[in-house]
């Protein structure tokens, strides 16, 4: 009985920091609210895209009656804004999942290009709606930030996160069990730490260096919150799997769950890396606007 809450216990936990990380992330879909000819939509804005994708933005509305007009500059710079209307399509979807599983077989909405821009590049951009009430702007004082991003292998990235993700719930489960006195801790603290090293050290740093062109840009070479705090939880299951060769020492093993359940909740990519285009160099970045989601106008 103890074993299965412990891993029903861990598998929750992680869960809810994988949703959590999901929600706060800045490189993940803004979200709001908005209301065109007296219907509300939840609408879904990007903030990251890869040079392989077409660089659209996109509103989620089935009114065709309505006009909106995206006002975009590079991201962080003095620029003038400048305009691009929105048009209105429905667009076939050819996927076998979205088709079948979801039941999803056209995307109707408003459509806008961005001008791409090179890997770690950003822009950011603010939406002015029209429909038969007036005209009102969306995330104008507080423009969304899109970032651009280099195209990462599937067979790099799908393991990436898989081994993160498993590490993240081996983790638990071994702090869980450090805490419990269970006997398998010791066995799920190493599987943590091979999964960790793997997944963060060694592919981690092959994902950056695809998607932005610098392996790593955590200490001490910068300050990407990514590569730091994927240092700092290696250091701590390290220690954890160390000081528990000999012996017995739950303390490392729940210390080090807690370390890894604090920087994987961390917003993914805040602190990370951003294009200079003053100098044309990557350097370490910051978004700050990422806790304002749902926004109603």
């Amino acid at each position: 009985m103890k074993n299965i809450i412990i891993w029903l216990s861990a598998i929750i936990i992680t869960l809810s920091a994988a949703i959590y990380q999901r929600r706060t992330g800045p490189t993940y879909p803004q979200r709001a609210k908005i209301t065109v000819n007296g219907k509300f939509y939840d609408i879904k804005l990007v903030r990251s895209l890869g040079l392989d994708e077409q660089p659209f933005v996109r509103l989620s509305i089935d009114d065709s009656t309505a006009s909106a007009v995206l006002y975009y500059r590079r991201y962080p710079t003095d620029d003038p804004w400048e305009t691009k209307d929105f048009s209105y399509n429905i667009i076939r979807v050819n996927s076998f999942l979205m088709n079948r599983v979801f039941g999803i077989y056209e995307m109707k909405g408003y459509y806008a290009a961005l001008p791409q821009q090179p890997p770690a590049g950003k822009l950011e951009y603010y939406i002015k709606i029209t429909d038969s009430t007036g005209t009102r702007e969306l995330f104008k004082e507080n423009p969304v930030i899109v970032r651009f991003k280099g195209t990462v292998p599937g067979l790099i990235l799908i393991p990436h996160i898989i081994l993160m993700f498993i590490a993240m719930l081996f983790s638990t489960v071994a702090g869980l069990m450090a805490i419990s006195r269970h006997s398998s801790f010791k066995k799920y603290s190493v599987l943590t730490l091979i999964l960790l090293t793997a997944g963060g050290m060694i592919l981690g740093p092959v994902v950056q260096y695809y998607a932005f062109g610098d392996l790593w840009t955590g200490i001490p070479f910068g300050w990407d919150l990514t590569d730091n705090k994927t240092l700092i939880a290696f250091v701590f299951w390290s220690i954890a799997v160390a000081t528990n060769r000999k012996h017995k020492r739950p303390f490392w093993p729940a210390l080090a769950a807690l370390i890894l359940l604090i920087v994987y909740s961390i917003p993914h990519s805040m602190f990370g890396s951003e294009l200079d285009y003053e100098s044309g160099k990557v350097i370490q970045g910051a978004i700050f606007n990422i806790f304002n989601n749902f926004p109603r106008i």
